[in-house]
């Protein structure tokens, strides 16, 4: 009697001789994607970073090798953007951070209207940039906005403009973009409220922790990677902000809301030097990152919640 001969089972989910090379195939249009508008462009503004490239001057074209870092090194423009965007970015984030937290805390209460409370909130987030300083600019408007009423209850005087004014632009373009940002924290601190379990909430109330112990002890250690995160996104957002303060202050009065990215807006657009722009561009790419490791190292992000 003949004996069968067992056959080798297949393995599920693969035929003989199938197409081994179907995952690469099914990621190599996200992986174009990613090289056609990430890898290109990065690649691109370093080639120029190298060069002598004006428009305006094209017999001066050419390989300029560090000349353009060496020459950035000493201009007393980049290294004041560089403090403003700096000073932009801390007040910036951390307003945001707190009013965010303050009203995600708020809008998370049960209450009579709470549905028109969040929308209410959450809606300065869908204006645009241009929009929302075409707004702030009717509102410091010296003749017919804020301060003509701050000057009838006898604040200020009249005819002032708090744009150009020096020692006022900067916290009249804090509070525009304040009121743009603190969305952005409010929803995203919000969703991570809704996961905290409410029997943590419970049992601390039964150990007689009152509302301030429970912030501190249940809410903030649960906060920690969302915080952490968002901050960072911010920070990178705020850095390099453009659209506002280029149509609300176009980088004055006398530079003093200009920032390192609307500086190299200007020097690229206006004065047509594309290769120190790209110089500017790789320093402040490099900046970021440095910091967003040194953020995320320092934050201990992702670890175990204390």
């Amino acid at each position: 009697m003949a004996l069968a001969v067992a056959k080798k089972p297949r393995r599920p989910g693969r035929r003989a001789g199938g197409p081994a090379r179907l995952p690469y195939l099914l990621i190599s249009p996200a992986v174009l994607l990613m090289a056609g508008f990430l890898a290109y462009p990065m690649l691109s503004v370093l080639y120029y970073s190298l060069q002598h490239y004006n428009v305006t001057k094209p017999w001066r074209n050419g390989f300029a090798g560090l000349d353009n870092f060496s020459a950035l090194l000493a201009d007393d423009l980049f290294w004041q953007s560089l403090v403003f965007s700096a000073r932009w970015v801390g007040v910036e984030v951390s307003l945001q951070l707190v009013f965010g937290l303050a009203l995600a805390l708020i809008v998370n209460q049960s209450f009579i209207g709470r549905g028109l409370s969040r929308a209410m909130v959450f809606s300065p987030w869908a204006v645009s940039g241009v929009l929302t300083t075409t707004i702030w600019i009717l509102l410091y408007n010296p003749s017919t906005g804020v301060s003509r009423y701050l000057a009838d209850a006898g604040i200020g005087s009249y005819g002032t403009s708090v744009l150009s004014d020096p020692d006022t632009v900067f916290w009249a373009a804090v509070l525009a973009e304040l009121w743009r940002g603190v969305p952005f924290f409010a929803i995203l601190i919000l969703a991570d409220l809704q996961s905290i379990p409410r029997d943590l909430y419970e049992a601390a109330s039964v150990d007689g922790a009152g509302r301030v112990r429970q912030f501190l002890h249940i809410t903030l250690p649960h906060l920690k990677d969302a915080i952490i995160l968002s901050t960072l996104l911010r920070a990178v957002w705020e850095f390099n902000n453009v659209d506002l303060l280029y149509t609300l202050t176009g980088g004055g009065p006398a530079g003093a809301t200009t920032t390192l990215p609307l500086y190299v807006a200007n020097t690229g657009i206006e004065g047509h030097d594309f290769g120190y722009a790209s110089a500017l561009t790789t320093v402040a790419f490099v900046i970021l990152l440095f910091c967003s490791i040194l953020y995320l190292r320092l934050s201990k992000f992702g670890g175990e919640r204390s």
